[in-house]
């Protein structure tokens, strides 16, 4: 079972090109039950409200689009991941992937992600 790193759930999408061929097989394994975290639609909407990214739809309206459809599930941020996530190793620091981390760890869930920081991460399981 995977949790996806926003950028992973964005390049699905938008650049395929940039999944790797381990990434893509274990995506294309229905077997593994995918997850996003909600997380990823305040990520993805302050790209798009940036100028940084840009989307046919609102980042939330995006996010059902293509969960729904590749069976994608999402996993609420609760106050125990939220919690959690404060409480993690000042390995990194950004708020967005620290959510990542604490949701995947939370949920014993395999964190598919091309960040090697977050690969550092004590008892958590990566894929890239």
């Amino acid at each position: 079972m995977m949790l996806l790193d926003t950028c992973v759930l964005y390049w699905l999408e938008q650049s395929p090109d940039r999944i790797t061929s381990t990434a893509g097989t274990a995506l294309a394994d229905t077997t593994k039950g995918c997850f996003a975290s909600g997380i990823s639609a305040l990520e993805i909407g302050l790209k798009v409200a940036s100028g940084t990214i840009r989307l046919p739809l609102t980042a939330g309206e995006w996010m059902h689009q293509i969960c729904h459809r590749r069976g994608i599930v999402e996993i609420p941020v609760t106050f125990e991941i939220a919690g959690n996530s404060a409480s993690l190793p000042p390995l990194h620091r950004d708020p967005f992937d620290r959510i990542l981390i604490a949701t995947a760890l939370e949920h014993g869930l395999t964190l598919l992600t091309p960040d090697r920081h977050i690969a550092q991460y004590p008892g958590l399981k990566t894929l890239w």
